[in-house]
């Protein structure tokens, strides 16, 4: 069933043609891609879409009925309402209801305000939906309803937008950049979201592995036209590929046949006949299409980077930290004694949560905030260059090329040549009219490449990068990518992108929480994979648990005493009384957490208390992580000295 239906649409904003001529169509199920550089209207055209914006020509139609969710690619709650305000902001007996119950739950009320809360949630039927209410946060892991919205970070802002989306279940899904500012862990629970077989998604997205593991369909917008890719982002860079080496070859024939046909035309008497004008005519079709320009610019980058000495970044007992050590609920630490040594040649990417201070801990390092114990000292040969998350502060009333002659008339590039400010924008695919035009004109991920042309530009040996690939196009991600890897340089990065980490970084610094820093030597899909092998062995052993001790227990019988199973003097008394109560414990908890899982499914009859079960089940799948953990650990070093057996 045809869900959307997009016919010769048409977009101008100031002197620039966006997009016209576009049409396309999408179906029930489908989950199409759009995919184009920076400044040509994807956004746009994904705004004229949800109906945001008006375009100059064409033609939109969705099937009658259908419910549109639409979800921007810059998300900023400036508001100080809270978060349930935030999620619930129709004005309709439903949500109104939920709303003033959640209230009543998170500000204890009274009796009198939860009865009549209850009693409103019950006359509105509007239970189930709470219930679901409830099972988004959960996923988007949104605890706290009560927390005003301009208080979350930029990743917790994202996930509240796109809980919003979801929570009234549109039939058709738009999405700008929607993996922007989440954490990988949540770009992973989103792809398994969105791959469900009845959701219908258009979306734009830099990201390479979310398009190669959600989309089924790519469309590209380039030279002015829509070309359609029925697979995914592997089955799309393969095929154009192959189109454009056909595309090449045509052209190559139409010149040699434009070259025969204009000897012609020059030898051709003025006396034209109307056979002569017939050819003369297709000589000027052929001419078109022999002289159209197919050439796609690139980003070059080719700035020199300054010497860099032996020392680089070094920490020593690092420790930070927010809030009150008594108070839990408002304590934060960011780090905790860390010591580190950064080395020349180092490519160090840098993973955890949404919050847990990845963006403070790179200020630390670079010395933009103060410690509250241990020290950071940064080498005499250092030249920083710092890409953060909020982007290059530029005032929109000025041009492009006033931006980059504020910091230098002339750049050095690499062997001793040079390169006027004007020159450098060339490179960075802002042409000489462009340059001119003022920094409001830009879009994005215009003003993203931008930014990273003056960072650069400053010859950097030891660069900063906090979420870099935000907005960027991919063949913007593509040229910095080969850049990166080919030049000498000191490399930090935060980045949620895991095409970019598993392709420019060779270790990564781990955020685990409290504090806990960890090194992993590889890439990140090395780590996923070890990750989740170590949460599958754990489920594993805890479902083993049972079986080890029924096992231990019979060979104990079987003996006729009760020390058949005694550990050898290896492991210690404590270890065997931990093992013990590990094994009655593990099940304990897995039966508990199958407990909670099954009441936050179901929603139940105790609606008050979906939070708290909520917040109990991260807390007993926590302890029970690191109880299996231990079992296993115990019950690996019983076997080895044959003291149980799972035989």
């Amino acid at each position: 069933m045809n869900c959307l239906s997009v016919e010769r649409l048409a977009k101008r904003y100031g002197p620039r043609q966006l997009f016209s001529d576009v049409s396309f169509g999408l179906e029930k199920g489908q989950k199409t891609a759009i995919v184009a550089r920076n400044g040509t209207g994807k956004s746009t055209l994904l705004k004229c879409i949800a109906g945001l914006e008006k375009p100059d020509e064409g033609k939109i139609t969705f099937n009658k009925g259908l419910r549109i969710g639409y979800l921007d690619q810059n998300v900023s709650m400036t508001a100080t309402h809270s978060l349930v305000d935030e999620m619930l902001d129709q004005d309709d007996p439903v949500t109104n209801a939920i709303r003033a119950y959640e209230h009543a739950v998170e500000r204890h009320l009274g009796d009198e305000a939860m009865h009549d809360a209850i009693e409103k949630m019950t006359e509105n039927n509007a239970w189930d939906h709470e219930a679901r209410v409830k099972r988004l946060l959960f996923q988007f892991n949104l605890r706290d309803l009560e927390q005003p919205v301009n208080t979350l970070s930029g990743g917790q802002q994202k996930r509240v937008a796109m809980a919003k989306v979801l929570i009234n279940m549109p039939d058709v899904l738009i999405l700008d950049e929607p993996t922007n500012h989440l954490d990988m862990q949540m770009i992973e629970q989103l792809e398994e979201e969105l791959s469900a077989p009845g959701v219908t998604l258009l979306l734009v997205t830099h990201d390479r592995h979310f398009l190669d593991n959600v989309c089924d369909e790519i469309i590209e917008m380039e030279f002015g036209s829509f070309t359609r890719f029925k697979g995914n982002y592997s089955y799309y860079v393969e095929k154009k590929a192959a189109l454009d080496e056909v595309r090449d070859a045509t052209q190559h024939h139409l010149k040699g046949l434009m070259k025969s046909e204009l000897a012609w035309v020059r030898k051709m008497p003025r006396a034209r006949g109307t056979k002569s004008k017939s050819r003369l005519d297709k000589f000027e079709d052929i001419k078109a299409l022999a002289t159209r320009d197919f050439s796609r610019d690139q980003v070059s980058i080719d700035v020199q980077s300054a010497r860099l000495g032996g020392k680089v970044i070094e920490a020593r007992n690092l420790t930070k930290s927010f809030g009150d050590p008594s108070q839990p609920e408002t304590y934060k630490p960011i780090v905790a004694h860390w010591n580190y040594s950064l080395k020349g040649g180092d490519r160090v990417g840098i993973v955890g949560p949404n919050g847990i201070g990845k963006s403070t801990f790179l200020d630390l390092l670079t010395e933009r905030i103060k410690p509250d114990a241990g020290t950071v000292s940064i080498g005499s040969t250092v030249v920083l260059g710092t890409f953060g998350q909020q982007g290059l502060q530029m005032k929109e009333d000025k041009r492009i090329i006033e931006v980059v002659r504020a910091i230098a008339e002339v750049i050095p590039l690499s062997k001793g040549k040079t390169l006027t400010a004007s020159g450098l924008l060339e490179r960075f695919l802002f042409d000489k009219e462009q340059q001119f035009q003022y920094v409001s004109t830009l879009s994005g991920g215009e003003k993203r490449r931008l930014y990273l042309c003056t960072v650069l530009m400053k010859n950097p040996n030891v660069l900063i990068l906090d979420e870099p690939t935000n907005d960027l196009d991919i063949p913007t991600l593509n040229a910095l990518e080969d850049f990166l890897s080919e030049l000498d340089i000191c490399l930090l990065v935060v980045s949620h992108d895991r095409f970019f980490m598993d392709k420019l970084c060779t270790k990564l610094l781990v955020f685990e929480g409290e504090g806990v820093i960890k090194e992993w030597v590889g890439n990140y899909t090395e780590l996923r994979e070890m990750q989740k092998m170590r949460a599958a062995q754990a489920a594993a052993g805890a479902k083993l648990v049972g079986v080890k001790s029924t096992a231990v227990e019979e060979k104990k019988k079987a003996s006729g005493s009760d020390d058949a199973g005694a550990v050898k003097k290896k492991m210690t008394f404590a270890e065997k009384n931990d093992l013990k109560k590990l094994e009655k414990e593990v099940p304990a908890l897995e039966k508990k957490k199958e407990e909670l899982l099954a009441k936050l499914a179901d929603g139940g009859t105790d609606h008050h208390a979906m939070m708290k079960l909520s917040l109990e089940l991260e807390a007993t799948g926590k302890q029970l992580d690191e109880k299996s953990e231990r079992w296993l650990v115990l019950m690996e070093k019983a076997e080895a000295e044959g003291s149980v057996s799972a035989k």
